[in-house]
């Protein structure tokens, strides 16, 4: 118990670091780091999904993609099982923004049980996120395509939680 807690508050103190200057798109530009608890909370909360390793996975799973932070960097620090389930959640950057889209459509069926936990997550705290307090300039038709989108991707999982499932449902029905 105490390491599971040291590695969960490990995780958390690394993501707000890595995450510290970084502002979520909606409006009030709120703390990034809101929405890697938001996913913990979901997944342990809610889902009762309560890994330490899932839930630190969820606390780094945009730090590849969003910050300097390399693969190798969470191995070191976290080990590679962390690591491997970040990585699953990592978009290349390098791609246009319908290739990244796309691929993580493709990609989706092929993730790990671990993974497709921290992606149905992440997909619910974004639909709630765009409808609850929409990203400043995104058109309604934009966030509507969001959540077709964000449909696509977890309908293509592989089914890992029931519960997850039907938040992400909840979720759904609230599109704009």
């Amino acid at each position: 118990m105490k390491g599971e807690l040291a590695l969960l508050l490990k995780a958390l103190a690394f993501a707000a670091h890595k995450h510290r200057d970084q502002r979520r798109k909606d409006a009030e530009a709120s703390p990034y780091i809101n929405h890697p608890i938001a996913l913990m909370s979901v997944l342990c909360v809610e889902a009762h999904v309560c890994h330490p390793i899932i839930l630190s996975a969820a606390a780094l799973h945009d730090t590849i993609e969003d910050t300097e932070t390399t693969g190798a960097e969470l191995e070191r620090e976290f080990g590679s099982t962390i690591a491997s389930i970040v990585s699953e959640m990592t978009d290349d950057k390098s791609l246009p923004r319908a290739a990244r889209k796309r691929l993580q459509i493709e990609h989706a069926p092929h993730m790990s049980r671990e993974g497709a936990l921290v992606e149905l997550a992440d997909k619910i705290c974004n639909l709630r996120d765009v409808a609850a307090y929409p990203p400043a300039g995104w058109s309604l038709e934009r966030q509507r395509e969001y959540f077709e989108w964000a449909k696509a991707v977890v309908d293509a999982l592989p089914p890992v939680n029931a519960k997850l499932l039907e938040l992400f449902e909840e979720a759904y029905r609230r599109r704009p």
